[in-house]
């Protein structure tokens, strides 16, 4: 991990102090925040490489930092929370947590949690060469250069992983994908997360494309079905 910039986000002085020392003994640099409005004003001037965000917190809570965040930012983030409810870990992974902590936690368990985030970002990157071509099927265009994906001719806006999910699908029609390879592929990590949170942004890309382009198979996952258009 070293030289990662960590932005630490905890109305605690304690958390501030333990996982600031941690991480600089990883040689990561720290950066803390102290509420949910100096989260963003920071992640939007530093561009950290990981958040840790505690979710009760005065101004803004991190439920509304991550959703104004992953309007355009795709930034790992970790949940820090002394709800340990399936329902308020379910609900922070869905709004595009990467991984969600209890407290009280083990600083070492952070920076393991971190570290595996960082290694599948990197196995990730190293795995998929940039797909240059565009992907055109009726009524949808992907253009893997700029990122635009575009609906009967206008163009929609999808979050990071949004984006990419449709990509990988659209890429290999026909194909069923499991939960869990989506998982792997899209968010870089295989034990830590939640598959609902897959479940989740199928909906969310179903109801922007308007399009029956991704079927559900019942008991494993999805596939995309279209049909392509002649270039």
């Amino acid at each position: 991990m070293e030289d990662k910039e960590i932005l630490i986000v905890d109305d605690d002085q304690n958390v501030h102090e333990i996982l600031s020392l941690y991480f600089k003994k990883e040689g990561c640099s720290v950066l803390v925040a102290n509420d949910g409005a100096e989260a963003l004003e920071k992640a939007d001037n530093n561009e950290p490489d990981l958040i840790i965000l505690d979710i009760m917190m005065p101004k803004l809570d991190g439920l509304e930092v991550i959703k104004n965040i992953r309007q355009n930012n795709d930034v790992p983030v970790i949940f820090l929370s002394a709800k340990s409810e399936e329902f308020d870990r379910i609900l922070g992974l869905e709004l595009g947590a990467d991984d969600y902590v209890t407290k009280p936690f083990s600083p070492r368990e952070i920076i393991a949690r971190a570290k595996a985030i960082f290694k599948r970002i990197k196995q990730s990157k190293q795995n998929n060469e940039p797909q240059r071509d565009l992907v055109i099927y009726s009524n949808l265009a992907i253009d893997p250069i700029n990122r635009e994906v575009k609906v009967k001719g206008e163009e929609i806006e999808l979050s990071p992983k949004e984006y990419e999910l449709l990509l990988l699908l659209a890429q290999h029609p026909n194909q069923v994908f499991k939960r869990e390879r989506l998982y792997d592929r899209i968010w870089g990590m295989d034990h830590y997360g939640d598959m609902r949170t897959v479940d989740v942004h199928i909906n969310w890309l179903r109801d922007k494309l308007d399009l029956d382009y991704i079927q559900t198979v019942w008991g494993v996952g999805y596939k995309f079905v279209g049909a392509k258009d002649d270039k």
